[in-house]
């Protein structure tokens, strides 16, 4: 079976889609659901370093990330391979309107995911709550689908 591919996308890749990769993994992993890949990139990515805050939030929920991780643009094979693409903002999902497989977290949850960016560490707490409360309604759009197959 192929590995289908769940894409999280926000503006730098940096904050909000990062954490949410490392969650959506852990929670496929504890779920033990099997064939799929989760990545992030940004719109405006520019190949930094996950945001400090982002990896202490990770940290203190205990869930492991990519020390290495590095920031990655968002590119139209990216879009195209991925199963399904999730973004955190209704105006980033406006972005990428000619794509079928591009949803949003506003769409799927009811919820935007504001970026966090430039804020104390409480927010970041805050964001990726947020994003993990989130995760179970993700995963019961998409993780059947890739089961089935």
């Amino acid at each position: 079976m192929k590995h289908r591919t769940i894409l999280f996308v926000c503006t730098g890749n940096t904050c909000r889609s990062p954490m949410a990769e490392a969650a959506m993994r852990a929670q496929l992993k504890k779920k033990k659901i099997r064939w799929y890949r989760v990545q992030s990139a940004g719109l405006k990515a520019e190949g930094g370093r996950m945001s400090s805050f982002s990896m202490q939030a990770l940290t203190e929920a205990k869930i492991p990330f990519d020390d290495n991780f590095s920031s990655k643009q968002l590119t139209r094979e990216m879009i195209e391979g991925a199963y399904m693409v999730v973004c955190m903002t209704a105006m980033q999902r406006e972005a990428l309107r000619d794509y079928p497989n591009v949803t949003s977290f506003p769409e799927l949850c009811g919820k935007e995911i504001p970026d966090p960016y430039g804020q104390g560490i409480d927010v970041y707490r805050v964001t990726l709550r947020t994003i993990r409360e989130c995760l179970p309604r993700i995963i019961d759009v998409c993780c059947p689908k890739i089961e089935e197959k």
